[in-house]
């Protein structure tokens, strides 16, 4: 290529950002989260990786007939109370600098086949709340398990 056709100065490539967690843990504050959570501790500690706990959050579709009354509670508020209890119970006061939390609104099937799109592993419970017993898989686990963008580690509670 001569130097007539050579593009003008090219901008300087921008700084790499920390990559993305390498393991992403649904928590929902159920038994088997919570398994999953210190499962998954005990996995990034050993292979020195990075690791998210991930609680998702909704509105609910109707409350009272369509009328939301004003409350001090918000569905964010408690998915944060979730994440940050779970956190507590695995790791007590000092929470390792390989670890972070975060919400996100949406439904826990979704966020979390997006969340496996840029992570290494995605880590969950077997039965979450709200399933019916004597499943073996909850109905996120599955799906999650069948449309994630990485491998899925299910844990069962122990």
């Amino acid at each position: 290529m001569d130097e007539m056709h050579r593009d003008p100065d090219p901008q300087p490539e921008p700084e790499p950002e920390p990559g993305p967690p390498a393991m992403i843990v649904g928590v929902d504050g159920s038994e088997s989260s919570i398994a999953a959570l210190r499962y998954a501790a005990g996995l990034a500690s050993r292979l020195d990786l990075r690791m998210r706990a991930i609680a998702v959050w909704n509105y609910p579709s109707f409350l009272y007939g369509g009328y939301y009354p004003q409350l001090d509670w918000t569905p964010e508020d408690d998915a944060q109370r979730i994440v940050t209890k779970a956190a507590e119970e695995v790791f007590g006061d000092t929470r390792p600098e390989w670890f972070a939390t975060r919400t996100r609104q949406g439904r826990p099937t979704e966020v979390l086949i997006d969340e496996s799109a840029r992570a290494e592993m995605l880590v969950l419970g077997s039965r979450g709340h709200g399933g019916f017993a004597g499943l073996l898989l909850g109905s996120v686990s599955a799906a999650c398990a069948e449309h994630a963008h990485c491998p899925v580690l299910v844990v069962h509670g122990r």
